[in-house]
């Protein structure tokens, strides 16, 4: 599941205490009871939210509105610090629709409570939220409370893929790539990389956050514009203009991240990408099938040295998905500050996955593993946080190969079984 990890990290990331009882946890149910100091400390938590719309104060719950309503008038004291104010009731349904009529005679059930105040549907000083929750034994559980904060689930509309001037056949979706900022805990302050940028989706979302960002990739035809569905429009830099962000995204470069010029040593607050796995994009590195070829790589052309020519371009070969994995969290071993966090794809065969797919480092420590399931293969999303620092280059050697082994090979394969 996605929600409780976001929820941890805007904890973490908010500084804000939050308990609840992960035994309360019910993957098929909207609402979570959980604890916080206070309304204001709830809405900091909530503000940049993805998937949490939002944080209710409870007041009552029951099977029935009787059961409801004799929870709510036990603390009236409640009902006196809302008596004048602006009001708003939410009324819904999960699992069920209401109709107009049944919902206000939902709202009038509470007339009880004695508001004043005047009736406003927007900006109201307190809004008050109703819900009948429906699962498989048709039996209601009715929640109601009064709202405190508000997630930023807008931002899926802004973002959307098919709003933006440019965009490729990779670029992430809108929810997700927010969700993968959360992750990360971008915000003001922290220096951002995606060492697989494409069409730049994470540079977008995460300088939208306060961070500053920066790109690579060994195709620089998607950075530049010019491959993917909208060609001509200036390719990373429409977006950003698009979206304001010109200020926060450092730049962008064309190279293999697995033979990345940076500096020696930690540079980056976050690493947040989505590896090239071969579904619609296969990874490549530099180098050649079968070796270096001298003869290829140091004649002349023109009088010039090949490799020294403008035009000149490094040949490539398949990058085969397990590599490209083990040398993304070495860079993270070695780039990433400690306490930073790495955000990333990873794909697996569903039939075949252990915990052990994960693949693991001395100094990175599992954060969260939330899997999108697709059928015959899912792709889950790693959040992994640097513990301390890289004092080595050893990595743990797997014991047998992983899931995702030559995973584009086995995807068009339809996944049969390895003999």
């Amino acid at each position: 599941d996605f929600r409780l990890p976001e929820l941890d990290a805007l904890s973490k990331l908010e500084n804000v205490r939050v308990e609840y009882d992960p035994r309360s946890y019910i993957r098929s149910s909207p609402f979570l009871v959980v604890e916080i100091s206070s309304s204001e400390q709830a809405a900091k938590l909530v503000r940049r939210a993805i998937l949490i719309r939002s944080i209710i104060e409870y007041w009552g719950s029951g099977h029935t509105y009787s059961d409801v309503y004799a929870e709510v008038k036990h603390e009236q004291e409640r009902w006196a610090l809302y008596k004048t104010s602006s009001f708003k009731f939410t009324v819904d349904a999960f699992g069920k629709s209401l109709t107009q009529e049944e919902k206000v005679r939902v709202i009038n059930g509470f007339s009880f409570l004695e508001f004043t105040g005047p009736i406003r549907m927007r900006n109201a000083q307190a809004e008050f939220f109703v819900c009948e929750e429906y699962d498989e034994t048709r039996e209601p559980k009715i929640w109601f409370g009064r709202v405190v904060g508000t997630g930023s689930r807008d931002l899926i509309d802004r973002f959307d893929v098919k709003k933006r001037k440019y965009l490729g056949n990779t670029t992430m979706d809108a929810e997700l790539s927010l969700l993968m900022a959360n992750q990360a805990q971008a915000q003001n302050g922290m220096f951002v990389y995606d060492p697989f940028v494409g069409t730049g989706s994470f540079l977008l979302t995460c300088a939208h956050f306060g961070a500053c960002t920066v790109g690579s990739d060994i195709d620089g035809r998607q950075i530049r514009g010019t491959a993917g569905f909208k060609r001509g429009v200036d390719g990373i830099r429409a977006n950003l203009a698009q979206y304001n962000v010109e200020s926060r995204v450092i730049d962008t470069a064309v190279f293999d991240a697995s033979r990345n010029p940076w500096r020696p040593g930690p540079l980056f607050d976050a690493i947040v990408t989505d590896p090239p796995y071969g579904v619609r994009a296969g990874a490549k590195r530099q180098g050649r099938v079968g070796g270096t070829k001298s003869e290829l790589s140091l004649r002349l052309v023109d009088g010039t040295p090949n490799h020294a020519r403008p035009d000149y371009y490094p040949p490539t070969e398949p990058y085969e998905m397990s590599f490209v994995i083990r040398d993304l969290l070495h860079l993270a071993a070695e780039k990433l500050v400690v306490g930073g966090r790495l955000v990333y794809w990873l794909p697996t065969v569903a039939g075949e996955y252990t915990p052990h797919d994960v693949p693991e480092h001395p100094v990175l420590q599992l954060v969260a593993n939330s899997e999108q399931p697709f059928g015959s293969w899912s792709r889950r999303l790693i959040t992994m946080e640097k513990i301390k620092p890289l004092d080595s280059h050893e990595a743990v050697v797997p014991e047998r190969d992983p899931a995702h082994k030559n995973f584009r090979d086995r995807y068009f394969n339809k996944f049969e079984p390895v003999a």
